[in-house]
């Protein structure tokens, strides 16, 4: 380990990684390059945004099999959120990164690059990318913005510093083509991970996530629109892009004075099942509903998504149709795509069928939720259906997700909810006792005409019959 003293400050700072070249002063925010000669002032790097992860400097793990360290942080911001970049250092000495974006994590290190790769430009969501040993989906392509850092990092790095990726999936395996020194990229290549599988130590608890996230000097957990003054309440540095109820304003409430991105007009407010705000109580974990929005297709039909959050960085969708209600959670591993000629997804050697293909459109959104969104967004959606189970894939130029949808039952819903009226107004199907009242009456109806004209005995003893149909039988004594 290498200590130096801060040149602006004169605190220590430390180098535990041979590969770090910079490390943030945690008492002054001054980024110290290390140079074989001397030690740099780079000037002052803003201090991240603490959100709701539970990783922190100086959390420790194991990979496969090998134990590793964070000992760096790079917070990245592009369009629609934010990320996380923890630069970790295993036992062995070498590097890695793992990524950390809403409550879904990816670890990769540097590999070689292959003979072809795309130019950034040229990058196209839902491609096919050969990177050796086996073909990689674009995911996603996005320019990123440096917002803050910590700790040691293994390149120069300030703010504003921008970062050119594009990433790609294939199954669990995830990679990373990093534009950012040039027109020939970087590659990093990994998978999907759990924190649980990482065996992690040293995470944050409920308590200090709840007590730093959304540090900033002013920052609290509630606040009025800066366009018309209505009371939003948020998680600060988890769900920092709010759309207002009452006005609609787009609000960027990431940085230390919350800015409104665009203006919206005062609308009434959209009826919904479940209220923003209300707790959901699963299993031993509690959900906070965050955001809710409304999406229709081009044939007219509306559903409901309301967004949901749990302290352990765990987000998924309560979805609210006309044919009941769904499940669905962003998927870590993602399916193999099939062909135009033999329109599948194959997930854990199971072939889902693709029945529907339509683009579907914001029509009204509330709240919070951890990317930017506004009425009129746009998505095309795939879906694919193997018995009770939908898989779903949602893509826009720059994004393509998958996720996986599950029904759940009205009543299920109304207990996580601690509701006690029903969860949904649409119609229910009539119960027995309203069938068999339609079904008698025709039947007496039709049998009332010749007796119209012929009263006698068949007819009393056949109102005397439908008399005890309907006699309750609790009030029915038995010898």
């Amino acid at each position: 380990m290498l200590s130096v003293s801060c040149p602006s400050c004169g605190a220590p700072v430390s180098f535990r990684s041979h590969a770090s070249v910079m490390a943030v002063c945690e008492f002054c925010r001054t980024t110290v390059h290390k140079d074989p000669g001397a030690v740099k002032d780079l000037g002052k790097l803003s201090e991240v945004l603490e959100d709701y992860s539970p990783i922190q400097i100086g959390t420790s793990g194991k990979l496969g099999g090998r134990g590793f360290t964070v000992i760096g942080r790079i917070q990245l911001r592009y369009d629609a959120g934010m990320w996380n970049e923890w630069y970790l250092m295993y036992d062995d000495g070498e590097a890695g990164w793992l990524g950390d974006a809403s409550g879904q994590f990816t670890v990769t290190a540097e590999r070689p690059l292959p003979r072809e790769w795309p130019a950034f430009d040229m990058a196209r969501v839902g491609a096919q990318v050969d990177l050796g040993g086996g073909l990689f989906v674009v995911s996603d392509r996005r320019v990123a913005t440096c917002t803050g850092g910590q700790g040691e990092l293994p390149f120069p790095v300030g703010d504003g510093w921008q970062a050119l990726v594009v990433d790609l999936r294939r199954a669990a395996s995830f990679a990373t083509l990093d534009y950012s020194d040039g027109d020939t990229p970087r590659l990093y290549t990994g998978g999907a991970v759990t924190l649980e599988a990482m065996q992690c130590q040293l995470l944050r608890d409920d308590e200090a996530i709840k007590a730093t996230a959304g540090r900033y000097r002013g920052k609290v957990d509630a606040l009025q629109c800066p366009s018309c003054g209505s009371p939003i309440d948020y998680l600060p540095g988890m769900a920092s892009n709010l759309v207002c109820p009452a006005c609609a304003a787009r609000i960027d409430a990431a940085t230390p004075e919350a800015q409104v991105l665009a203006a919206g007009e005062r609308t009434d407010r959209v009826p919904l099942t479940l209220s923003l705000g209300a707790v959901a109580k699963i299993g031993q974990q509690e959900f906070r509903l965050l955001g809710a929005m409304r999406r229709v297709d081009d044939d007219g039909e509306e559903w409901t998504e309301y967004l949901l959050y749990n302290a352990r960085g765990k987000f998924f969708w309560l979805v609210e149709t006309s044919e009941g209600w769904w499940r669905s959670e962003v998927l870590d591993e993602w399916p193999e795509p099939g062909t135009p000629s033999v329109p599948k997804a194959r997930l854990h050697n199971v072939d889902y069928e693709r029945t529907l293909d339509y683009p579907a459109r914001v029509s009204w959104a509330a709240g919070a939720f951890n990317w930017k969104v506004a009425a009129g967004d746009r998505v095309r959606v795939r879906e694919f259906e193997r018995g009770m189970t939908s898989l779903s894939a949602e893509s826009t130029e720059a994004e393509l997700t998958w996720s996986r949808s599950t029904p759940v039952a009205a009543d299920q819903v109304r207990t996580w909810f601690g509701l006690a009226v029903p969860v949904s107004t649409h119609k229910v199907p009539p119960s027995l006792s309203e069938l068999q009242w339609k079904f008698l009456l025709w039947i007496l109806g039709l049998n009332a005409i010749p007796l119209v004209f012929n009263f006698g005995e068949t007819m009393l003893w056949m109102l005397v019959g439908l008399v005890a149909l309907f006699i309750p039988p609790d009030i029915v004594k038995r010898d």
